[in-house]
């Protein structure tokens, strides 16, 4: 069967997001061009981790000899969104996989989210040992929108539960959280 992709090449809007309250929150990657609105759950880390990856790849970039590609430090002004997920938040599929490139002849950081696999089942109903997913988010979006998409990761990544500054776990509330010192704090 052939992968259905969701394609989006410089969307009106492409961000992270949550559902729900910290601590129960779901995290999305939302896309939206025009009318075109698609939604994949997304875990927390892989938000976080995707936000450092991006800039990491922007920087490695912007190192080059006359930063060729005119990447910026940060995000440009104008470019922050603080909006909520558009609505209906509608999951496509839970990413279990993604990519992170780059197309020097757009100048575009790509973005690939694959949903999770069951291998075993989907090998033994194809027959074969490599399975292609089911369907995949691909987004292009322009330098100054990466980094702007990243900034506002880190922002919703952080906006949860607030962690305890000894042991790092999130406090549900000053009251109820107990926890002991580690050992070489004692």
């Amino acid at each position: 069967m052939a992968t259905i992709v969701h394609g989006f090449d410089w969307p009106d809007r492409f961000v992270v997001g949550t559902v729900g309250s910290p601590g129960a929150r779901t995290f999305y990657l939302q896309a939206k061009a025009g009318r075109e609105l698609v939604s994949v759950a997304v875990e927390k880390e892989q938000s976080a981790v995707l936000a450092d990856r991006l800039d990491e790849v922007l920087d490695e970039l912007m190192a080059e000899d006359g930063n060729p590609f005119s990447i910026p430090a940060s995000a440009p002004d104008g470019l922050a969104d603080h909006e909520p997920l558009d609505q209906p938040v509608e999951e496509q599929f839970r990413v279990g996989a993604m990519g992170l490139g780059w197309d020097p002849s757009t100048a575009q950081i790509v973005i690939e989210a694959f949903p999770g696999l069951d291998v075993e089942a989907a090998a033994d109903a194809e027959g074969v040992g490599e399975v292609d997913p089911p369907e995949a988010l691909v987004v292009r979006i322009p330098v100054g929108s990466a980094r702007a998409f990243a900034q506002r990761t880190r922002e919703v990544v952080s906006a949860g539960r607030p962690t305890c500054p000894i042991c790092e776990v999130p406090m549900d509330s000053p009251d109820d959280h107990v926890c002991e010192l580690p050992d070489e704090f004692r």
